[in-house]
């Protein structure tokens, strides 16, 4: 068996490990391993925005996780797509970038994470980002890597939802990254002129031109090396099925994933010691919490059939798809260049609440069924909708102990009764905005979930027959004070009880962030790389 060795060996090629091998890579003192399960992001759909489309079914550079059926979503098996190439989901998601609201980030502080307040965490926000347009100073960064734009699409449904959202009392919000996040505006995505910019073409291609980072790809990590209580190197599998050993003088960090990272502390004897046995795998070192506080955003969509509009469904067929990709390919205005959700909401479900609790997201397209993939044949338009921080807990777990098997993954959602009862208020929020004119002077149709849904318990059985996931994990070896059994990692992010192995992607996230979550992954990596080179 080959073996070699480095500094650091990082587990993962995503957001938060592309930041990660930057910083650590800057001053040429260490040497960096990066470890990617999947190929090169060398797929032409991952430069094109609007390639998630393609991105999010091709199982050669994504995950095709699925859930484990659940009566609560009418024992359906729902999809559950990460990314599985250079850059991870930043590769092949919708590249929205919200960070969430200040207190999700002072909530993690108070449970214990000291250093983990919103304060705290700023500046690790501004460091990663190259704000393109208006945005206060105080919040937003310019010199980043990551270029973050407000793509346009000069569109009559984009004005009259806003306004209709105006009617309704959600009011103007041009920036909500920056002082406050309630209201309606256009979302802001990592684009820059008409290409996607992942973490991978961001941070990590950069830093993979320093002599001293070496990336691997096709490397599927099978299990840690331990030594007593230290971990010291990585085992991976190549395509051709031989194993390799990496060694990792300094530290191993984990940011495979929220399904990935726990896996792999699974395989490793790191976990559930009754998972664990059921599966042959002997216990290395007893984590109950790993895989445990699952919890991603669930949302249903809303469809409307159009009538007196262009929506994105009229430009994606025959000659008007050539023209498209023509104003593609010359950095001109295009439907290619836009992301998957064009207009923002976040308002409060009751008006006695201190800050907004759902999100709605608007798009003037249609897809089959209320889900991303296939665009209808008639003019549509949709507005998903989801509670910001859900309180419903799921798992995921080892199915056998090789490393190339799924894993088993249980969201468990609406379980909680505070989830039901947000999101049908939710519901009903969208359909009255959707009832206000502007907006509701172009609508044939409520296509989904029709107009026959009309009591609470008619518009929780729609959610529960046709929502989906927003791939929004987060939770898996949550953060938190070695006392607290619900956490597998501590503020400084090491595993708690080992040495040499810290986890460092949105799997630490103790509360789910009231948005999505590629913004808080990048800035895990921003926090990982201080804890690690001793910078406040």
């Amino acid at each position: 068996m080959s073996v070699d060795s480095f500094d650091h060996v990082i587990i993962g090629g995503g957001s938060a490990a592309s930041v990660l091998a930057a910083r650590l890579s800057e001053d040429g003192s260490r040497s960096i391993c990066v470890l990617e399960a999947g190929p090169p992001d060398r797929n032409p759909y991952i430069q094109v925005p609007a390639g998630f489309i393609k991105t999010l079914f091709d199982p050669r550079v994504t995950w095709q996780f699925q859930t484990e059926p659940n009566p609560a979503t009418n024992g359906r098996r729902i999809q559950i797509t990460q990314g599985r190439t250079l850059g991870g989901s930043s590769a092949v998601n919708g590249g929205i970038y919200n960070r969430g609201q200040g207190l999700d980030f002072d909530g993690w502080a108070q449970l214990g994470n000291r250093g983990w307040s919103y304060a705290d965490l700023l500046p690790c926000f501004r460091r990663t980002e190259r704000r393109i347009g208006d945005g206060d100073p105080e919040y937003r960064g310019r010199n980043g890597a990551l270029p973050v734009s407000t793509p346009r699409w000069d569109n009559v449904l984009c004005d009259a939802f806003l306004k209709s959202a105006n009617a309704c009392g959600l009011p103007d919000n041009p920036d909500y990254n920056g002082a406050r996040q309630e209201g309606v505006g256009r979302y802001q995505a990592a684009i820059l002129n008409g290409r996607r910019h992942s973490a991978a073409k961001a941070f990590l291609h950069p830093a993979s031109r320093r002599p001293n980072v070496e990336v691997r790809t096709s490397a599927l990590a099978s299990r840690l090396e331990l030594d007593s209580r230290r971990i010291t190197g990585v085992h991976y599998l190549t395509p051709d099925g031989r194993e390799r050993l990496v060694g990792a003088r300094r530290g191993v960090i984990l940011a495979a994933g929220v399904l990935g990272s726990p896996k792999l502390l699974q395989l490793s004897g790191i976990g559930d010691p009754a998972l664990l046995a059921a599966h042959g795998i002997t216990v290395r070192h007893a984590l109950a919490a790993v895989g445990r506080n699952l919890r991603d955003h669930y949302s249903p969509r809303f469809v409307w059939r159009v009538r007196g509009a262009d929506t994105l469904n009229s430009h994606v067929h025959g000659l008007a798809l050539v023209r498209e990709i023509w104003r593609w390919w010359r950095h001109r205005p295009s439907v290619l260049s836009l992301a998957p959700a064009l207009c923002h909401g976040f308002g409060r479900s009751d008006p006695a609440l201190d800050r907004p609790d759902y999100s709605l997201v608007f798009t003037p397209a249609s897809y089959q069924q209320g889900r991303i993939g296939v665009l209808d044949d008639f003019p549509g338009m949709t507005c998903g909708v989801w509670q910001m921080r859900p309180e419903s807990l799921g798992r995921v777990g080892i199915v056998s102990a090789d490393p190339r098997d799924a894993v088993a993954v249980d969201p468990n959602y609406l379980s909680d009764p505070i989830d039901r009862r947000t999101l049908v208020a939710a519901l009903r929020r969208a359909r009255q905005i959707f009832a206000t004119a502007p907006i509701a002077g172009y609508i044939e149709a409520e296509m989904l979930p029709g107009p026959e849904a009309v009591s609470d318990e008619d518009l929780l059985e729609f959610a529960r027959a046709y929502g989906s996931s927003s791939y929004h994990l987060i939770g898996t070896c949550r953060m938190g004070l070695a006392t607290d059994p619900s956490s597998v990692v501590g503020p400084d992010l090491a595993v708690h009880g080992l040495e040499g192995l810290m986890v460092a992607d949105a799997s630490i996230m103790p509360t789910m962030p009231s948005a999505n979550t590629y913004a808080a992954s990048l800035m895990i990596g921003e926090k990982a790389s201080d804890l690690i080179l001793g910078r406040g």
